[in-house]
């Protein structure tokens, strides 16, 4: 009888069952404290198998608020108020530039074109904004003089919308961002945790360039001139090497790119898609938060994993013990009591992360 009650009592699985849930209930809410949601379980085991990290450039690696630097030709009006329907941060810059001469016309007819810009009906005008691939698309011609000034404007690390009024080539607006203070430190700590940054973009590959070589990331991890559909083409592409990816974004063309890449971290500043697409998210908008919620992360499955192995190693020490009349039922209630202690106490110590 003594033997019995005392495997029982053993057998009791209090601290196997309070392994996973404690460290969890404890890392999601530290988490929580430090601005970063963890959305599931199955997230911690995406942290540790991921080896590549890609980042999207703009509202991520950079702060997203664009400024028009440079205007040739007299678009900026019309331009403005095409522009003004979107949503794109390139967008906004324009036509907050061009509200600033009073109010922008009407635009009727809005087409938004993901990846290439947009067109619209302004005072008569059928007016295209965007890449120069859209203007080569719609088969516009550009004059030599103001393809000379879109390629130094990009050549300088600014990136360039053209502007075509009634399929005619009548100018150019460049605009620039900034890299967020916090970017270089943040690619610092993620190469830290061994991970190897690339940097995603639908800009050119000189205003790409410039970004990552101004966060410490190689030319050969820049991908650029991307389409929101070449996002989701790009980590499969990685992934079919053998990669295990993480994605960084922000926008609504990130979205797609976020939900197949292994792990998915959304910046808190972006857009609802974005936040509902990803696994992860930094609620305060900054990229060094990426590095703390991956270490928040494997820091926590390390704690389960501890949790588990004494969990299952205090039942397999004891069983023996007692089921031979070994263990007294006291010393054997004791233990159990212990073992709990230590998988709950264990866990708490991630409220030490920082």
């Amino acid at each position: 009888m003594t033997a019995a009650v005392a495997v029982l009592i053993i057998a009791c699985p209090c601290a196997l069952g309070l392994a996973t849930p404690t460290a969890l209930l404890v890392g999601t809410g530290r988490g929580a404290q430090l601005g970063i949601l963890i959305k599931g379980p199955q997230v911690l085991e995406s942290t540790r198998r991921v080896d590549t990290i890609v980042l999207d450039k703009t509202g991520t690696v950079t702060t997203g608020r664009m400024v028009v630097v440079q205007v040739r030709g007299e678009v900026l009006r019309l331009a403005g108020a095409v522009e003004a329907a979107s949503e794109h941060p390139i967008a906004a810059a324009i036509a907050a530039r061009a509200s600033e001469s009073g109010q922008l016309p009407e635009v009727s007819d809005f087409v938004a074109l993901p990846g290439l810009g947009a067109s619209g009906k302004v005072d008569g005008h059928a007016v295209l904004v965007g890449r120069p691939q859209l203007l080569a698309e719609q088969s516009v011609v550009v004059p030599e003089d103001l393809a000379e000034a879109v390629a130094a404007a990009e050549k300088s690390g600014q990136t360039v919308a053209m502007v075509a009024l009634d399929g005619v080539a009548a100018g150019m607006i460049s605009v620039a961002d900034t890299v967020k203070p916090s970017s270089a430190e943040a690619i610092r700590r993620l190469r830290a945790l061994g991970l190897r940054p690339m940097l995603l973009t639908g800009d050119n590959a000189a205003v790409a360039s410039a970004v990552a070589a101004e966060v410490g990331i190689a030319r050969k991890d820049v991908i650029a001139g991307v389409l929101p559909a070449g996002k989701v083409d790009a980590v499969r592409r990685l992934q079919e090497s053998g990669a295990v990816v993480a994605m960084v974004g922000d926008g609504v063309n990130d979205a797609a790119a976020l939900a197949t890449a292994d792990l998915g971290l959304a910046m808190g500043t972006g857009t609802d898609v974005a936040i509902e697409s990803a696994d992860l998210t930094l609620v305060r908008g900054d990229l060094r938060s990426a590095a703390d919620a991956i270490r928040l992360a494997r820091r926590t499955l390390r704690t389960i994993q501890v949790n588990l192995f004494w969990a299952f190693a205090y039942n397999i020490a004891a069983l023996p013990l007692a089921a031979f009349g070994l263990l007294n039922p006291l010393i054997a209630g004791a233990a159990m009591a212990c073992s709990s202690l230590f998988v709950v106490t264990n866990s708490l110590r991630l409220f030490r992360f920082h």
